[in-house]
């Protein structure tokens, strides 16, 4: 049934291949005509198959910020981008296909199979352009399809955040408008995909436009809030008995129940790679920092960070009793690999948090089929919940009807109560979000403060490896955390350590005064792995880099050389990026 579905969609992408190219001028007018195409629901399904191709793929699980750290750093990360001369996210070829595709579809006479392409249409076209503002900022709005001859639309400057959303959000409505409530697959967009990047888009832009001082941010909260309710209510949807499931079942259709649209892996047509990922050595992920490790609520509902010695526990005690999702997501003590026991390997997590969240044994170590959410319930809930919350017109029962919801499902028996989150905002969590703590009154988050903190501390584990981390610092202007160390757990001394409770020393952390005896796997100090202070302290990723956030620049990328000079100084450069062009 995979293949199936997967053949179809790359016979769709070979009859829209001639279309693609990276440059907007280029008009795609001798591969197919309009006279002869566009006249059944067949040719605008073939049409439309290839746009899936931009929604969220890898990056779904290469999700790297300050909780997840590659061998290898972004330079997002490291803080050290620079212009590029062309390329860096300026692409424009999908855009030109969306609307060369409204600009021809009216030829098909079935209103209702038309309505529902174009509802698709334009729900690409609000992707598209979302993922372009969240990018850059202001851009250039097109709505139709650009010939070489118009120069002055070709050079045009950008057009302001505030339109482009708002034309963004006139898609969104008319793609829940016209879209089937079922397009017949998990793996196709319907009215509930639609809403659901309603959803997320009005969070991120109200967010984002909050923090970042832009204005006009309560609309599109409110925005976010109505679409979370419609889509919560008339959706049908609910969330799946196992969290777990979600990213270990290889056909989305099983979670369906939750889970609003996915995408289709099936090998050998098409596959993804999350096991090598988080277990090759060398490359992929580093590991998982402490910051994540510590935001893991225990199983009843209380702060670890408030138990005494949290800081210096060690691996065992500091995973007892702690919100299931963490075992769900990282290995700790009673992990097992196809049914063997199996600890952290530090060699590949250096920080000594290794990811398990997609693993399904050694046979998918080379290549992985599991279908990829794209958008499922628990998101809708956050998203909800996090919108009211800024508004302040957030509700206890609002809160039992999203996060609560989430929390039982995990398997954490204490809910959130708001009044006790307000009353005694967490302090660990308070020193990781600077920005919203320096600046609540300003805000206007004084009365809210600690629930917004639980709220971000849900989105946190719930959403391990889903793409939304390094988007979630942008929106809420908290990148300076990037500057801080990417701490892993904590390593008292050098010598012999179970990992897991069964009695077997799993590694010897030897240095320079401890070298013997060993067992298990040795590793040194300061020369395999590194340590915060020597011959202890914890695990650390990186910290020979010094990284630096630039608060008046790294929230946008920048604008690619190229672009500037075609349009002759028309675009104008992000602000805080230097290209050496004078205009």
């Amino acid at each position: 049934m995979k293949s199936t579905k997967i053949t179809k969609w790359l016979i769709g992408l070979v009859c829209i291949a001639g279309l693609s190219s990276c440059d907007i001028t280029l008009y795609p007018e001798d591969t197919i005509t309009p006279d002869s195409y566009f006249r059944n629901e067949t040719d605008l399904e073939l049409f439309t198959n290839s746009l899936y191709t931009s929604l969220p793929g890898t990056e779904i699980y290469e999700d790297e910020a300050d909780i997840i750290i590659n061998m290898i750093i972004d330079d997002r990360i490291a803080g050290t981008r620079v212009v590029p001369q062309s390329g860096g996210g300026w692409s424009w070829g999908t855009l030109r296909n969306i609307n060369y595709f409204l600009e021809n579809a009216d030829r098909c006479e079935d209103k209702e199979v038309l309505a529902h392409y174009k509802g698709l249409a334009r729900f690409f076209r609000a992707y598209f352009y979302y993922d372009k503002v969240r990018k850059f900022g202001d851009v250039p709005w097109y709505d139709g399809v650009i010939g070489s001859a118009d120069k002055d639309l070709l050079h045009k400057p950008q057009d302001s955040r505030i339109l482009v959303m708002d034309k963004v959000l006139e898609d969104l409505d008319f793609a829940i408008a016209n879209l089937r409530s079922d397009a017949g697959s998990i793996y196709r967009i319907n009215k509930w995909a639609a809403l659901a990047l309603k959803s997320r888009v009005m969070l991120f832009e109200g967010t984002f436009r909050k923090y970042h001082k832009l204005g006009h941010w309560e609309e599109c909260l409110q925005e976010c809030v109505e679409a979370s309710e419609t889509l919560m209510k008339e959706g049908g949807y609910k969330l799946h008995s196992s969290y777990t499931a979600l990213f270990t079942t290889l056909d989305a259709n099983q979670n369906k129940d939750e889970v609003i649209l996915a995408r289709n892996y099936s090998y050998p047509l098409l596959s993804h790679g999350v096991q090598g990922y988080v277990n090759a050595a060398g490359a992929g992920a580093g590991g998982v920092t402490k910051r994540l490790a510590d935001a893991y609520l225990m199983k009843n509902g209380t702060r670890h960070t408030e138990r005494a010695g949290y800081a210096t526990m060690n691996f065992i005690d500091e995973c007892k009793d702690r919100d299931p999702r963490m075992a769900a997501t990282l290995r700790t003590p009673g992990f097992k690999k196809d049914g063997a026991a199996c600890v952290p390997d530090i060699k590949v997590a250096n920080t000594g948090y290794h990811l398990c969240k997609y693993e399904m044994g050694k046979n998918y170590e080379s290549y992985s089929e599991v279908d990829l959410s794209i958008f499922r319930l628990g998101e809708v809930y956050l998203n909800f919940a996090e919108a009211k919350a800024e508004l302040g017109t957030l509700t206890q029962k609002d809160l039992d009807n999203s996060i609560n919801l989430l929390r039982k499902r995990a398997g954490v028996t204490g809910n959130l109560n708001m009044a006790d989150a307000n009353a005694k905002p967490c302090e660990w969590m308070k020193s990781n979000y600077p920005n919203l703590v320096a600046n609540a009154a300003a805000y206007g988050n004084d009365a809210n403060l600690g629930v917004i903190l639980e709220i971000r501390r849900e989105r946190t584990v719930e959403f391990v490896m889903e793409g939304l981390r390094y988007w979630d610092i942008m929106r809420w202007k908290e990148g300076k955390v990037f500057e801080e160390p990417f701490l892993g757990f904590y390593i008292p001394a050098a010598g012999q350590y179970d990992l897991d409770g069964n009695g077997t020393v799993d590694y010897t952390f030897t240095s320079d005064t401890y070298t013997t005896p060993t067992a298990g796997t040795t590793l040194k100090l300061g020369t395999n792995i590194y340590v915060t202070d020597g011959d202890h302290g914890n695990l650390i990723l990186h910290g020979q880099f010094k990284r630096t956030w630039n608060e008046d620049r790294d929230y946008y990328y920048p604008i690619p050389i190229k672009e500037r000079v075609l349009t002759n100084g028309k675009l104008k450069q992000n602000p805080g990026w230097n290209d050496g062009l004078s205009f």
